[in-house]
């Protein structure tokens, strides 16, 4: 395998859905650019939604993942920037939606504003893909 999930047993296990680290032995790799809730239309989608947007942004991940022949068992790194971690739960609920196996590593960190007025939360990713 070339992807090697660990969680060293010398530092506390992980609190939450993500690996503390992962070890890609080769292949090329994909960096996804923070995808905030947009339509087509270029507008925000269900501003104050958070559910919604979560699956918007999620979806969008897919589907570029998707243009690469991956998915979200080869991805190695999501970051999520919320600008209210008060409402993690509901962005958390939608996640394991989409991420079912071994989790990845991950941060997720609230910050005031996004560059979008009405945009909830952006996501970046990175992904080991397949050979």
């Amino acid at each position: 395998m070339r992807i090697t999930h660990d969680d060293p047993a010398t530092v506390p296990a992980p609190p939450g859905a993500y690996t503390h680290a992962i070890h890609v032995t080769s292949g090329p790799m994909l960096y996804i650019s923070g995808q905030i809730a947009l339509g087509a239309d270029g507008e925000v989608v269900a501003p104050g939604d958070m559910t919604r947007q979560s699956e918007v942004v999620l979806s969008l991940l897919e589907r570029i993942l998707a243009a690469h022949g991956a998915g979200f068992g080869d991805v190695v790194n999501i970051r999520t920037f919320m600008t209210d971690l008060g409402r993690l739960d509901e962005y958390a609920a939608v996640r394991r939606r989409y991420v079912t196996g071994r989790p990845p590593t991950s941060t997720t960190v609230e910050v005031p504003r996004l560059f979008r007025p009405g945009a909830l939360l952006e996501v970046e990713a990175v992904a080991a893909l397949p050979a």
